[in-house]
């Protein structure tokens, strides 16, 4: 990169009571690499202005991104796993060419009865056991850490974790609350709802560890909850993501399965396993249909967190994601990830009962992401992040653009120790006229393991090069996902 805008530096400001104590070191407990190295969290909230930036933010990006992940405000009890930190919001404001940051916690329930105690109440997903009686009458018997994901629909922005109801927040990222689309939805909110960027309709579901184990729903644009029908489980299953297209909803029923009555009994441990015997398959639903229509096609046990898209082809659906042999996150002690995801295809047609796999690509990769414009549709192009070691602490040293057409790939790597994740898209509306789906930039979060500096580098999503680098105020910690929200 050469040039940069002159400025004087970040304005900095650091809240009131906003703070919170260090967590003490983690020493050797189960977990401690979660805590550690670019997971390592922060522990205050500020705001920044007039941030230095390496290059030129282009004029026409007008709005904020917001990405969600893990924080953890005290030291954890028991054993510690990635999933169980406290949400944190990390946002930057573009207008004008000029960038603003500021980071909050979500402020939970569960968090704010921690914070009147002065320590950890609640264990996490590899050491679970039930929180004290009054700690659950105050947060819930699970913490909604609403840690995962971050989108906007229907006049809200829900910050949202898979196990509890969205939480809303302000686009300032303060806290609202649980919210529960005025009293309609019952049970948890996936971290990955689907919005249909032709009708405006967000299409998700939740799953429990209780019957019933799924339930699908849609809300119209206003917010309105408009579907909700259970479908039938054979026992509880955990299901991070699903597809959507513009007739249909595909979930996948794969064995990482839930010990509930470990759960219940707080005997410890985690309580998530992999048990491929009991054997995969995935379902296909019309959209607005009951549960009970879902047509299930077996297949072979695999594994997928994150589906890049999925689109209509005819009477079938064609279904892309990345896909490992098996769970490749372990609940319960610290054993190595050795299961990676690749891009893969799967062209899946209910009225035969047929699914076919296809390997897209044999490089390790995950969080997929398409245009937002092109969800749900036959999208010409994904973007992955694209991983150059696949250990525990998984190192992403680059974003990968891929030609779901052509089956071309380019790979816009990160520099030496610098790790990123999701890149999210954002759209040019000076090119609102340009037919072409990467149109726009995309926009990721990249750290530097020595020096801890945390840059938002901008790329052009054509070229697949740096145009900016935003020069954040602190070290921001590895994290799950985020939305570009125009202004």
């Amino acid at each position: 990169m050469t040039g940069t805008t002159p400025t004087s530096g970040a304005s900095i400001e650091h809240g009131p009571d906003r703070s919170t104590p260090e967590p003490t070191s983690p020493g050797r407990a189960p977990g401690a690499a979660w805590l550690t190295g670019l997971y390592e969290p922060v522990h205050d909230e500020i705001d920044a202005v007039d941030l230095p930036v390496t290059g030129r933010l282009p004029a026409a990006l007008d709005g904020s991104y917001v990405r969600n992940g893990p924080n953890p405000a005290f030291p954890p009890v028991g054993g510690y796993h990635l999933f169980d930190g406290d949400g944190m919001l990390h946002g930057l404001t573009f207008a004008d060419g000029r960038a603003r940051y500021r980071n909050r916690w979500i402020r939970s329930r569960g968090l704010a009865a921690e914070r009147r105690a002065g320590r950890a109440l609640y264990s996490g997903l590899s050491d679970f056991r039930l929180p004290d009686p009054e700690v659950v009458a105050e947060g819930g018997m699970m913490k909604n850490t609403a840690n995962t994901h971050v989108v906007r629909h229907g006049g809200r922005v829900l910050a949202l974790m898979e196990g509890a109801p969205p939480t809303e927040v302000t686009l300032d990222l303060d806290t609202v609350g649980e919210y529960d689309f005025d009293g309609a939805l019952a049970g948890a909110m996936t971290a990955h709802p689907k919005v249909d960027p032709v009708t405006g309709e967000m299409v998700f579901f939740g799953y429990s560890p209780f019957p019933p184990h799924l339930r699908i729903h849609a809300a119209a644009p206003d917010g309105t909850l408009t579907w909700s029908t259970p479908v039938d489980l054979p026992g509880p299953v955990m299901m991070h993501d699903f597809v959507v297209t513009e007739r249909r909803v595909v979930v996948f029923d794969l064995p990482a399965v839930f010990d509930v009555d470990g759960m219940l009994t707080g005997a410890g441990g985690g309580f998530i396993r992999w048990a491929p015997e009991r054997g995969a398959r995935i379902g296909v639903l019309e959209r607005g249909a009951p549960g009970d229509t879902i047509r299930w096609i077996d297949v072979e046990p695999f594994w997928v967190f994150h589906f890049l898209n999925g689109s209509d082809d005819g009477a079938g659906v064609v279904v892309e994601g990345c896909r490992a042999d098996r769970l490749n996150v372990a609940f319960g002690d610290d054993r190595p990830v050795d299961a990676p995801t690749t891009l893969h295809r799967w062209r899946i047609d209910p009225d035969a009962g047929t699914v076919g796999t296809t390997a897209l690509d044999d490089r390790p990769a995950d969080f997929p992401r398409v245009a937002d414009a092109a969800a749900g549709l036959p999208a010409r192009y994904g973007y992955l992040a694209a991983a150059r070691r696949w250990e525990q602490q998984v190192d992403f040293g680059g974003v990968t653009k891929v030609d779901l057409v052509s089956g071309t790939t380019t790979t816009l790597d990160w520099g030496p120790g610098e790790s990123g994740g999701e890149a999210v898209f954002a759209p040019d509306p000076d090119r609102a006229d340009d037919p072409a789906e990467d149109a726009g930039w995309l926009l990721c979060l990249v750290s530097d393991a020595t020096t801890r500096a945390t840059d938002l580098v901008v790329a052009d999503a054509q070229a697949m090069v740096e145009v900016a680098r935003v020069h954040l105020p602190r070290r921001v910690p590895f994290g799950f996902h985020g939305s570009w929200m125009a202004s």
